[in-house]
């Protein structure tokens, strides 16, 4: 039997646990997180993942989770849910997304998925045809590279304008899309780059799309969740322009990633995602998936009409002075430049200048020793790295797509950023080049 598995390509176990999994984030911060120096009498920092719900000050509305408790209480959702949710929840998604459009979307036009990663792979799927292809934003999240890769269908990058506070590049969307590209994905807000794009922005996406008959597939995972100048404007105001995949959840804005409820919207006025059959073949793909838990999706309604202002203005004020302070102490620490202050999402994208430190090849290097020596984790833009003095590290990959560049987290307690940006100045300070 070993022998078999090793002919089919299964490798040694241990070899496989010392890599961090290309692509994967969670898989970079996890291994990250085990080099930590455990004599160190400080706890370990991660500001690596987007996970708040770890924390007190991000806690969950009482709403939803009494919401939740009446509905396994009612004993009425512990059944199978039909392919594409239950309709209670389809048609509050709908209205409470209708919101912010200026038309009114169906419980026909919503799928409740298993968080908005399953949304993601359903959309991948269904677009994944022979010699199609994709665009996708650099920096971005990756996890869409791995989808296509696995479905088979080719993705292309277009950059992200960091000077002009991460808007598309639309120039370079023109320049790699061919008769064979069939959609664009933009993250609004966005993750890695904390970024809100304007509605004169995303009307310009819209044409281009247009003029190139695409879609669009809009990643709004965060959306709401914005504290800049920018107000949140959802790409599905542009369906009149072009149709749009429309991906998000409840995860974020109510803090709640592990309840994985998600959803894909056709967010198409015109109707030509439905004539096109883009529609049946998402059923058809959603039919043998997993389902978000009945319970969850049986509590949607009562979440998205009852949670109050309150609630979110406080998480919103959270996010902001976090932002703030982050920026700030960013800009003391000569080695790492700050493009702009995060407006939305929970992380800013940030750039190594390897000129000013020594003993520092790269980003994942920079990481690695962060790690070490300070017990402090941070994502690096590429997971790519040769042999180290102290580990070897036989992987490649990316993880935001940006090579010397870092993703750091603020949406954790203030005293854990005040203590970790601490330990991040310090950090360089150490292996500044001496003049």
């Amino acid at each position: 039997m070993e022998g078999k598995l090793k002919k089919f390509g299964f490798e040694d176990s241990e070899k496989i646990k010392k890599a961090p999994p290309s692509y994967s984030i969670k898989g970079v911060v996890s291994f990250l997180n085990e080099i930590t120096n455990k004599d160190d009498h400080r706890p370990a920092i991660s500001l690596g993942l987007g996970d708040p719900s770890h924390f007190k000050c991000f806690r969950t509305t009482a709403i939803a989770e009494d919401a939740v408790i009446e509905a396994i209480r009612s004993a009425k959702f512990n059944s199978y849910a039909p392919t594409g949710g239950i309709f209670p929840a389809r048609k509050a998604i709908a209205e409470h997304l209708s919101n912010d459009l200026p038309y009114q979307l169906s419980p026909e036009d919503i799928y409740v998925t298993a968080g908005c990663k399953q949304a993601m792979e359903v959309t991948v799927k269904v677009l994944a045809r022979p010699e199609a292809n994709i665009l996708l934003p650099r920096p971005g999240y990756r996890t869409y590279e791995t989808f296509a890769n696995l479905h088979h269908l080719e993705f292309r990058l277009f950059d992200l304008l960091p000077e002009r506070g991460w808007e598309v590049d639309l120039h370079a969307v023109e320049a790699i899309a061919d008769e064979n590209t069939i959609a664009m994905v933009i993250i609004n807000p966005g993750n890695p780059c904390g970024s809100v794009y304007s509605y004169e922005h995303l009307s310009k996406i819209a044409d281009t799309a247009r003029k190139l008959g695409i879609l669009v597939i809009a990643d709004e995972v965060y959306g709401r969740v914005t504290f800049g100048s920018k107000p949140f404007v959802p790409m599905g105001v542009f369906g009149s322009t072009v149709p749009v995949i429309t991906l998000g959840s409840i995860s974020k804005r109510w803090m709640v990633p592990g309840w994985r409820l998600g959803w894909l919207v056709t967010s198409d006025p015109t109707g030509l995602l439905q004539k096109c059959g883009i529609a049946d073949s998402i059923e058809n793909v959603l039919n043998p998936a997993p389902f978000s838990p009945t319970f969850i999706q049986a509590a949607v309604p009562e979440i998205l009409e009852k949670t109050t202002d309150e609630f979110f203005s406080k998480t919103i004020d959270i996010l902001r002075a976090a932002s703030a302070f982050c920026y700030d102490k960013l800009k003391e620490i000569p080695c790492i430049t700050c493009p702009q202050r995060a407006e939305g999402a929970m992380f800013v994208l940030v750039k190594l200048n390897l000129s000013l430190l020594e003993d520092i090849e790269d980003d994942m290097e920079f990481c690695l020793k962060l790690a070490k020596e300070e017990s402090l984790v941070i994502l690096p833009g590429e997971n790519q790295v040769r042999n180290i003095h102290f580990l070897s590290v036989p992987s490649a990959g990316v993880t935001v797509g940006l090579k010397n560049w870092l993703r750091i987290t603020f949406s954790v307690e203030q005293s854990s950023l005040e203590d970790g940006l601490g330990r991040l100045r310090s950090f360089c300070g150490r292996h500044a080049k001496k003049p």
